[in-house]
């Protein structure tokens, strides 16, 4: 996948376009992602012992990764905090990196 754990990314597709955040959870199995305060539902929990009181409890749920960009936080790059495409290179000691197309500057994710 072109994106990890712990990447700031903006949404670029569906009804949660436009909005920015880190993501919690990545599933590669179904091609999807948790990113924190994005499409955020009530899920409604009966009473029980770990939960006595019951009620509606807020949660965050995923989301296709296809709609998703990471954010490139170089100041000079022309897209500056927006979603920006990513291109990998094999350095010659066999390390990956992710780079921004339009800056060449390094995306990595703050773990």
């Amino acid at each position: 996948m072109h994106i990890r754990k712990n990447d700031l990314v903006a949404v670029v597709a569906g009804n949660e376009a436009g909005k920015t955040g880190k993501i919690m959870k990545v599933i590669p199995g179904k091609n999807r992602v948790v990113i924190k305060g994005v499409k955020v539902i009530y899920k409604h929990v009966k009473p029980s012992q770990k939960n006595p009181q019951g009620g509606r409890i807020q949660k965050e749920t995923s989301i296709s990764a296809a709609n998703v960009l990471p954010v490139c936080q170089n100041r000079s790059c022309k897209k500056n905090g927006l979603g920006v495409r990513i291109k990998k290179k094999v350095l010659e000691n066999g390390a990956k990196l992710r780079t921004c197309v339009y800056c060449g500057v390094e995306i990595s994710s703050d773990e």
